[in-house]
């Protein structure tokens, strides 16, 4: 049915008065939309365990829509894609794109880019200029082979579009793939980002010289336009950056200070008017002769970086734009994606061509430049990978490049491919050329007993999941800095969920950029202040060294950024948070509701299965820290070095290698002058004593109730003699500083609980218990709370316990990873199964 676009209507009048709906504009929209949301989020679910960026299913999903696919149905086009609603869609998909760029100038920081260094501009220079002169070689083949006389393009236009299209690298989905390979954060990672956001400003540039030279098609536009057209267009585009530059950034800075916290909430009006700008700035640059985009990009680039004003702008509009507006743009480049156009062994030999002339021009160029800047040769090459990502700004190119009929439908198909398979094996490239250096797996113990002890460096790994808990981590560091011998370098890791939101990457690059982890997205200005100033006085402390790193990834995933920086700075202790925090009031010593601590704050489930992963991988010892009130920001800020501070500390002592590495942690508290550590050992009381326990596996469904125990069969006499050692050295060592005492308890729970109860300790260090002795194996049919943390580690981090003081569970690191297994517990049985029972 044919249509005249000018007598479409906007709403029908329903189907029970006989309209098709899909014969009218608005509900056709709402049809395209839903269509094309639910085909690209089902490509994106498809395509997540390749670990590629969503850019690729939703193009995938264009094309799938599109003439290649299904709609080689001409029934099914001229219903659900018809020609005359196509405007329409590319309008709507073209609002979410100006508003999209609008947020890529907001996150690109230009300061940032001018410290980035001499060393990530000569990769980006390379990374451009060698691609882009293969791309002038391919031209010439391409604009010879491809096209004929009278559809020939302009030369110089032609030249430049092909240029940009193999030269250009995708900041955001570059950003992406890093954060999912985990090397946002690295060094290869870091210079990536840099040389990327060089590459984007070059592109930019590029970009408006192409369009400006392109004009209404070259020689194929009709009327011939004089060569001063071009100029005018070039000087009126470098004359609105230099106006938004000078004249408009102070004012959305005037703007952006006006709306800070301290002038109250952020007005409704100061927002309005700032998307009002974005698109007067992108009507501004359609008039000058450049795409629209451009003016929203610059306009992004004048929005301060640091204060609340850009991120509250990010969040009212980036979901609705990124989730649902721009699918559309990438759809409806895949909408105009024939890959049929593709005939004939020449054409596809041309697709071969510019996949390869793309791939060489960047990889090498990239790999040249790194190597000649001392860059490792494996690094060198995962950088030349990982700067071939196409992306936003390439599609923008293409469209731009077709809709001014300097590319042909055939050419266009081709650098669509082109840019799709650069993308997709960006990661695969990448995770198969990059391997980072392994540490050695450490423990507490190693460090003390090594011959050159004196000169080791103690190098803890603690992660924070925000800025409530900061004070408890400062607390329980300054107790462990030792005063003695060991000098202490520590490691901050602020650990940031990654989600679909690109903000995620503005927090990173502010991580970056101010060297302490950005620790709240919300009213972040009080919070980061108030962590800058409590590392920062902590890092004054001799022998002490601290730095500061952002780790972002999704929560299935984050453990493997956790380990690997383990790994990487031959870290000896991890610290965790537990996935709950108590409030307390340490003025009046009890919990803030009402004093049972029955309402815990709770981070999310998510996080606790992070600390379980770290718990099973880690490649040295781990602690998780229940924090109930260890300190506080102003009483750490106020006495660092611990002149005026005295924390009682019990250290809780079963026996097995857990229980040794948390004597040798509270070995090192005891050398500090302001704390006083008391060793509680719990000796087996009578009735154990006459008993035989043998530990089953648990079944499978009561994996959450019960308690994880090491596979290895253990001898008892060994242990014993390993436990007994433990004490004689720790107490030939630290006898004068310690108070030590010795329980024998008929009721194991009770005991502890009562020194959990009392207010007589402000931290309580306990072994996890995973080759447990016969007190702990006899809690293992007692059901879990939280399994991870062991039985005794459980009693005491209960919520229904009222246990006063702060937890910390300690896992000595098991070098030869024996496999945990859940186990239920078998009292008066003296034989030793053969299908994985063990006695104690």
């Amino acid at each position: 049915m044919a249509f005249n676009i000018t007598s479409v209507k906007t709403s029908s009048n329903g189907a029970w008065q006989g309209d098709n709906p899909l014969n009218f504009a608005f509900p056709l929209l709402i049809v395209q939309t839903a269509l094309i949301v639910a085909v690209s989020r089902s490509l994106a679910v498809l395509f997540k365990p390749l670990r590629q960026p969503k850019v690729i299913a939703e193009i995938v999903g264009g094309i799938l829509l599109g003439p290649s696919a299904l709609g080689r149905d001409p029934a099914y086009m001229d219903r659900i894609f018809p020609e005359w609603s196509m405007p329409i869609l590319e309008s709507v998909a073209s609002i979410g794109l100006l508003f999209f760029l609008f947020l890529v100038g907001l996150e690109l920081d230009l300061s940032s880019i001018r410290r980035s260094g001499k060393r990530a501009f000569g990769i980006a220079a390379a990374g451009i200029t060698l691609p882009f002169l293969a791309g002038v070689g391919v031209s010439f083949v391409i604009r010879n082979t491809l096209y004929t006389a009278a559809d020939r393009p302009g030369f110089v236009e032609f030249i430049v579009f092909m240029g940009v299209a193999l030269s250009i690298t995708a900041f955001p989905v570059l950003a992406r793939i890093l954060a999912e390979l985990k090397l946002l954060t690295t060094q290869i990672g870091e210079t990536a980002m840099a040389a990327a956001a060089f590459n984007d400003v070059a592109a930019w540039i590029l970009l408006a010289l192409a369009v400006a030279l392109a004009g209404n098609g070259g020689e194929s536009g009709g009327e011939k336009k004089s060569p001063l057209v071009s100029v005018w267009v070039l000087l009126s585009g470098v004359g609105f950056v230099v106006f938004m530059l000078v004249v408009i950034r102070p004012v959305m800075k005037w703007i952006a200070k006006r709306a800070s916290p301290e002038n109250g909430a952020v007005r409704e009006s100061y927002v309005c008017l700032t998307l009002a700008g974005v698109m007067v700035s992108g009507l501004a640059t359609d008039l000058i002769g450049i795409h629209s985009i451009f003016g929203a990009f610059v306009f992004g680039l004048t929005i301060p970086k640091d204060g609340e004003f850009g991120q509250r702008l990010i969040e009212r509009i980036e979901d609705f734009v990124s989730g649902l507006l721009l699918p559309l743009y990438f759809a409806t480049s895949g909408l105009k994606t024939d890959v049929a156009k593709i005939r004939g062994a020449v054409s596809w030999g041309m697709l071969g061509l510019v996949v390869v002339t793309a791939c060489v021009g960047k990889i090498v160029g990239t790999f040249a430049v790194a190597v000649m800047v001392k860059i490792p040769a494996r690094e060198a090459l995962t950088l030349g990978f990982l700067m071939n990502t196409k992306g936003l700004v390439e599609l923008i190119v293409l469209n731009i490049g077709k809709e001014k009929k300097v590319l042909n439908d055939e050419t266009f198909a081709i650098l669509v491919l082109m840019a799709l398979f650069t993308t997709f094996i960006t990661t695969p490239s990448a995770m198969a050329i990059y391997r980072p250096a392994r540490g050695i797996h450490r423990k507490l113990k190693d460090l003390s007993a090594s011959e050159h002890s004196s000169k080791e460096e103690l190098r803890i790994l603690a992660c924070l999941h925000g800025p409530a808990n900061v004070s408890s981590l400062i607390s329980l560091i300054v107790s462990i800095r030792t005063t003695k011998i060991l000098k202490l370098k520590l490691f901050v890791m602020h650990l940031v969920e990654l989600t679909e939101r690109s903000s995620s990457i503005i927090m990173v690059r502010r991580a970056q950029k101010n060297g302490f982890p950005f620790v709240n997205r919300y009213r972040h200005d009080e919070c980061h202040s108030s962590v800058i100033r409590g590392f920062q006085a902590y890092r004054q402390l001799g022998r002490v060294a601290v730095r500061p790193i952002t780790a972002v990834s999704p929560l299935p995933t984050m453990h493997e950024d956790i380990c690997l920086m383990a790994e990487t700075k031959r870290v000896t202790l991890i610290i965790l948070p537990f996935h709950r925090r108590w409030n307390v009031d340490h003025g009046h010593g009890h919990h803030q509701d009402g004093g049972d601590g029955n309402v815990p704050e709770n981070v999310g489930h998510g996080w606790r299965l992070v600390n379980q992963r770290v718990l099973k991988n880690a490649p040295c010892s781990v602690a998780v820290l229940v924090d109930r009130g260890l300190g506080s920001i102003e009483s750490q800020s106020s006495s660092l070095d611990g002149s005026n501070v005295v924390e009682r500390v019990c250290v809780i002592f079963f026996g097995g290698p857990d229980d040794r590495e948390a004597l040798e942690l509270g070995g090192r508290m005891a050398e500090h002058p302001a704390v006083k550590v008391t060793i509680m050992r719990f000796l087996v009381g009578e009735t154990l004593r006459s008993n035989t326990i043998t530990l089953h596996p648990a079944p499978s469904k009561c994996k959450e109730k019960n308690y994880a125990f090491l596979t290895t069969n253990v001898d008892p006499e060994k242990e014993k003699e390993l436990d007994e050692g433990a004490l004689e050295d720790f107490m030939s060592k630290w006898k004068d500083l310690v108070e030590y005492k010795e329980k024998e308890p008929n009721n194991t729970i009770e005991e502890i609980l009562s020194i959990g109860q009392s207010q007589d300790f402000d931290l309580i260090v306990v072994g996890r218990g995973r080759s447990p002795s016969v007190e702990v194996a006899a809690l293992a049919e007692r059901q879990a709370e939280h399994p991870e943390l062991g039985p005794i580690g459980d009693v005491l981090a209960s919520s229904n316990n009222h246990v006063i003081p702060s937890v910390l569970v300690v896992q000595q690191h098991n070098k030869a990873h024996v496999e945990e297994i859940t186990v239920s517990k078998i009292v008066n049985e003296s034989s030793l199964s053969t299908d994985g029972d063990a006695n104690v």
